[in-house]
Order: structure tokens, then sequence, then C-alpha cells
């Protein structure tokens, strides 16, 4: 099974949705290929913090700052729930346009690297609370990773994978997808938002079984002495 998906590494449920859907792919003892896309929440989000994600929150919302902090603290334990160390009230705000571009470098050169890198990246904004957009952090990040150093710094000095994730974001824009994260299973079925643990099982058993009819109705066979067509 191929999963494509579209994510940020700033985006909670995106972390959140992941954690239950692999946990939910192991569960079934499925074999898995993904495939990360590239998602900005904000293409424009700053270089340096501006603002605590509570009072994002409560200005993205027209929340009181009193409703952001039950919002942002019952999304915390959502991600508590999945057994991550998840501290989203301090997070750093920053654009992610260069922790895709790294992504990007991995998919390319490294492509053992990429599931570890996107669990470093995650756990970097969401448990370590550190600012995506520097690219010190990015580097250390790269390193333990896996991937070489001085593609890490070619890329982080240079626009390289520039188009190719904003090829993504086109790709998932030009589609309808507005909201991460998004999920598209072997090209045939979507999901857009981060499912409960059970559903993610519910809908991948689902699959697979209509994968295995399709297969048993579009093979040509003989059996007990009769050939279908």
């Amino acid at each position: 099974m191929k999963i494509t998906y579209w994510s940020d590494f700033a985006c909670p449920y995106c972390y959140i949705g992941n954690t239950r859907l692999k946990r939910a792919i192991e569960d079934l003892n499925l074999d898995v290929e993904f495939d990360i896309r590239a998602f900005e929440l904000d293409q424009n989000a700053p270089k340096e913090v501006q603002s605590t994600t509570v009072e994002r929150f409560a200005v993205k919302y027209g929340l009181s700052i009193e409703d952001a902090q039950k919002q942002v603290s019952q999304i915390s334990s959502l991600g508590i729930e999945e057994g991550i160390d998840f501290k989203y009230e301090s997070t750093l705000y920053t654009n992610t346009r260069d922790a895709h571009r790294l992504m990007k470098l991995a998919q390319e050169n490294h492509p053992e690297a990429v599931e570890r890198l996107a669990t470093l990246l995650f756990d970097a904004y969401f448990v370590e609370n550190l600012k995506l957009a520097d690219h010190e952090v990015l580097s250390d990040i790269g390193l333990k990773a896996g991937l070489n150093e001085d593609e890490i710094v070619d890329v982080l000095k240079s626009d390289l994978y520039e188009s190719q994730v904003q090829q993504d974001e086109d790709i998932a824009l030009n589609g309808g997808v507005h909201a991460v994260p998004f999920y598209l299973f072997d090209n045939k079925y979507s999901i857009p938002g981060a499912l409960s643990y059970d559903d993610f099982k519910s809908v991948l058993s689902q699959i697979v079984a209509e994968s295995d009819v399709d297969d048993d109705k579009d093979a040509d066979n003989c059996a007990d002495g009769v050939c279908k067509i």
C-alpha cells in the first residue's frame, strides 16, 4: 500500500495523526510505502518568533486568551495520549520552508533517513520547542537523521528544492486541499484530517479488503476445471 500525505512540521494534528496511523499500520502488519509531501500552514510565516502559540490561536480564531489556552491544552493532551511529550503551548512558530527543503534532500539522496528525519523535525518543534527556521537547528537534525553534512550546508545556503516544495503545495491546492494532514491511499482513497486510531485501523482494513476483491476480480484464472476471463 502506498500512502501519500501532505503535512507541515508545525501542524499538531499532522504529528498526532501520523502517530495514530503508523500504530494502526503496525498492528495490522501492513507493508506500506510513505510519500511525504510538503504543505506550509503559512508560506509567509516569519523567520523569527513574533508571538506565542496561545496568542496566535486567540487572534486567528477570535478567541479570548483563556479560551485559546484551553484549546491549545486540549490539543497537547491528544499528543500526550499518543505517547508524545507534547508541549504545544510553548512551541516557537516560525517559517518551515527550509525544513521541507531538507526533507526533499532526504527523499532524493537518503530515502532510508526520511522517516527518521520526519520524526526528528516533529519532535524538535513539539517536544523540544526549537525554531525550525534556525539553520543550526536544522543542520543538527539533518545530521542526527543520517544526512550528509556537506549536502545539508548546500541546501540551507541556497534555494535548492524550493521548486519541489512549491510543486507539492501547488498540487495540493489545485486538488482542493486547504488543510492538513491530508492522506491519499493508493491514489484512490482520500482522508482529510487526523482520524482516531480505531478509525484509521478500520479504513486500512477496508482498503485492504477492497484491494483483495479487485485483485480477484481483475485476474484471469482457472479453478475446479473452469476458467474465467
